[in-house]
């Protein structure tokens, strides 16, 4: 019986082989029968064996064959001179049938798209007034009011979706050239996060400018939200099945397959992997470096922000299929990863800018 379970480990063999007579075993005339020698190639999951048997003359086995469709008896074909079958994995996570489309207001519909940005950024309001009103957090005190901060969710909006959506359009420009409307179409999906990035930064520097507020301390708290909507973005992504990763070994537990795959492989869920790196794994890394003191120091938050966000990108891209049209260049780098590098390297010099400035407060203070 094929083992399919260890496909590596050899069947049992149809027709053993059968020794010489013991009338015979002393005639020196006859050779006496060679026993049972598998010799195995391993070609990827399909084992060959073929049957070394010579017993010399006419003192070979015999071989039955079949008379008819109805004869019961053994195939003469040796099940071990066939290709195995490929393993099948023993457990696959079927991708969840969620519609894109979570309700209707009238003949609108709402997509789920639209309310992890929507939910983003109510979540990061909420984040970022319990912040503002821990003074001891800051040093001397926070970089603005709760009325400025109701302004800033405005415009720091407005940057993000401007510039994410400049961002994917530049991205893949052939697309958007032969149909203009997609630009405005919002909510079928489509959003660079490094041109909504740089959407954020030239919000907070314009802000900033025109209230005169400190631009890092304001960084600073744009950034400490963020991985909010970062994991709710994720995901969106995932409920659209879109951006889904690599092929993965048909043995990966947790492999799935895309309905908008068109080669229906089994693949990492990088989306979900991209939530827990982008989203959990950032926010709480934050969270412990902001009760540690590090809004006393400006820059400091906006440093890390921006490296581990570039790490953890870089580490996603692994697992993640390439984008179209560049795909993967020189065999080992995506657009992502080479968008991400900069990235890294300004969060490094950020960090150490805001490590050189030194808090007149406990960073403990208060709290």
């Amino acid at each position: 019986m094929q083992n399919l379970l260890f496909p590596e480990s050899p069947p049992s063999h149809p027709n053993p082989p059968i020794r010489s007579s013991p009338a015979l075993r002393g005639d020196p005339r006859i050779p006496p029968a060679k026993p049972y020698r598998p010799c195995f190639a391993a070609r990827g999951r399909c084992i060959v064996a073929e049957n070394v048997l010579k017993t010399g003359g006419p003192f070979r086995p015999p071989m039955p064959t079949r008379s008819g469709p109805g004869d019961t008896r053994r195939d003469p074909t040796p099940d071990i001179q066939k290709p195995w079958p490929r393993a099948m994995p023993l457990l696959e996570i079927q991708f969840p049938a969620i519609n894109p489309i979570a309700f209707h207001i009238g003949p609108a519909p709402i997509r789920w798209y639209a309310l992890a940005y929507i939910s983003g950024i109510l979540l990061g309001w909420i984040y970022a007034r319990a912040l503002i009103r821990k003074a001891a957090l800051w040093d001397r005190s926070a970089p603005m009011t709760l009325r400025q901060l109701e302004d800033f969710i405005f415009w720091v909006t407005l940057g993000i979706i401007l510039g994410g959506r400049l961002g994917d359009v530049l991205w893949e420009l052939p697309r958007y050239i032969a149909d203009p409307v997609r630009i405005i179409q919002l909510w079928n999906g489509g959003m660079a996060f490094h041109g909504g990035y740089v959407g954020c930064v030239v919000a907070v520097m314009w802000f900033a400018w025109r209230n005169r507020i400190s631009i890092l301390s304001l960084g600073d708290l744009t950034t400490a939200v963020a991985p909010m909507g970062l994991f709710l973005g994720r995901m969106a992504n995932f409920i659209n099945s879109e951006l889904w990763g690599r092929a993965a070994d048909p043995g990966l537990p947790w492999a799935m397959r895309f309905p908008t795959d068109p080669e229906h492989l089994l693949r990492h869920p990088s989306q979900l992997y991209e939530a827990g790196l982008e989203g959990i794994l950032l926010f709480g890394v934050l969270a412990v470096l902001i009760r540690l003191g590090a809004l006393k120091r400006p820059g400091l938050i906006l440093g890390s922000f921006t490296l581990l966000y570039g790490m953890a990108r870089i580490v996603a891209e692994f697992f993640r299929d390439p984008d179209p049209p560049y795909g993967e260049m020189w065999n080992c780098l995506t657009m992502g990863m080479l968008l991400s590098i900069p990235m890294v390297i300004a969060g490094f010099i950020l960090i150490l800018m805001a490590a050189r400035r030194h808090p007149q407060s406990s960073p403990m203070e208060g709290g």
